[in-house]
């Protein structure tokens, strides 16, 4: 029985920290529930990899470094997520980096999977022009008021209080947030263009440091976004559609020191270096020559990525303006009440926040009578209690999200 217990245990630690890792495999899931013809349009992406795999001996563009325009959308809820220009730079060194198998831990890769670790001629660059053609620098940045977002894509939409896709058929959009359980998650070709790209936690964007601070995190779901599965195809000792990537059972946690050999794949084992594990970034050194070929197939003529080679992102500009913030960050990021105590007017300042207006307000005397009901029809809203009698009060309100705000002032 103990051992029993004992194997459950690892079970859920595992699931834990692989659920950390990244989430593109349950988000498609969803995805695919969520929107039926998805399976088709997926499938079909698969079948015209199948093609160029089978097909042809040489490609259009075969011998051609590919180059993708980039812009990261950072949303901030506190000005120390309002991360650098040199923090993006970093993640985008790292993207080129691991793509052009220029990190020199490749040394290290154990011999028989050395010969399979590959360029993959694959570079990636902020934008230089905007989908306007105007100048800009491949990031922007915007205050929300959500303080933790779900993988469930809110943060790609304005409307939703995230920031929306630059045309996703010419830019790789990459949505930097304060991400709840998971390091990130990407698309996969044949997604929903309005949403199509990569969703990274602050903790794993750009060269911070150790854990996830080490950008492979992007480098994994870059992967994904480019057609690339997990090595276990998602099922024990499943199959990720790669010939020189040997069967696994499942994924792999640390860094192993040893051959960790499963799915008969005796003698060299796992291949728990390969980016498309969940191996710690301190052990992820490659990409194989077939999910190389597997990558570049979708920008062939025809591909779900070909349009990509014709973007403009990376065209001189046509306007020198750099598109200016939407507004204003908010001075405080909680409701703000002012003059308190207040004998005519109160000011109730929900700036940081816009999702209050429409909500209703309401004061209480302290004997618990609601004594004041009114909506809010603005983030400055003033509010008359010329009327009250003197004493003290308090003001309610709650939003759809369940943030609720109570509030007292005393009344001259």
């Amino acid at each position: 029985m103990k051992g029993g217990l004992l194997f459950l245990a690892l079970c859920i630690a595992c699931s834990l920290v692989a659920q950390e890792r990244c989430h593109t495999y349950t988000y498609q899931q969803t995805e695919l529930q969520k929107d039926p013809a998805l399976a088709s349009r997926l499938k079909g992406v698969e079948d015209f990899v199948q093609q160029q795999k089978t097909a042809r001996t040489t490609g259009r563009i075969d011998g051609m470094v590919i180059k993708i325009p980039v812009v990261v959308h950072i949303l901030y809820h506190t000005p120390e997520q309002k991360i650098s220009d040199a923090v993006v730079q970093s993640q985008i060194d790292a993207l080129n980096k691991y793509f052009r198998k220029r990190n020199a831990d490749t040394a290290s890769i154990p011999a028989y999977f050395r010969s399979l670790a590959a360029d993959c001629e694959i570079e990636f660059q902020l934008a230089i022009s905007d989908p306007r053609r105007r100048s800009t620098n491949g990031i922007t940045r915007k205050y929300t008021p959500v303080t933790k977002w779900t993988a469930d894509d809110k943060m790609k939409f304005a409307a939703e209080m995230g920031a929306d896709a630059w045309d996703t058929r010419s830019y790789l959009n990459i949505w930097v947030c304060n991400l709840d359980k998971f390091a990130g998650y990407a698309t996969l070709p044949g997604t929903d263009i309005s949403k199509d790209g990569l969703v990274i936690s602050f903790a794993a964007f750009g060269i911070t440091g150790s854990g996830y601070g080490q950008g492979k995190t992007a480098v994994h779901e870059v992967g994904h976004w480019l057609n690339l599965k997990h090595l276990w195809g998602d099922a024990y000792c499943g199959d990720d559609g790669v010939d020189d990537t040997p069967k696994q059972a499942s994924y792999t946690i640390g860094c192993p020191n040893t051959v960790r050999v499963t799915c008969g794949n005796a003698p060299h084992g796992d291949m728990f270096m390969n980016f498309m594990d969940f191996t710690g970034d301190e052990c992820l050194k490659m990409f194989t020559q077939g999910q190389k070929a597997r990558m570049r197939s979708l920008f062939e003529a025809g591909g779900p990525r070909q349009l990509l080679l014709s973007s403009k992102g990376l065209d001189m500009p046509l306007f020198s303006e750099i598109p200016l913030p939407e507004e204003a960050d908010p001075k405080w990021l909680r409701p703000n009440l002012y003059p308190n105590p207040a004998s005519g007017e109160l000011t109730l300042d929900l700036s940081y926040d816009q999702r209050w207006i429409g909500k209703n307000i309401f004061i209480t005397n302290l004997q618990g009578q609601n004594v004041v009901n009114v909506t809010i029809t603005s983030k400055i809203m003033r509010i008359d209690v010329s009327r009250l009698a003197a004493g003290t009060y308090f003001i309610a309100a709650k939003k759809d999200d369940g943030e609720s705000m109570k509030l007292k002032f005393l009344k001259l």
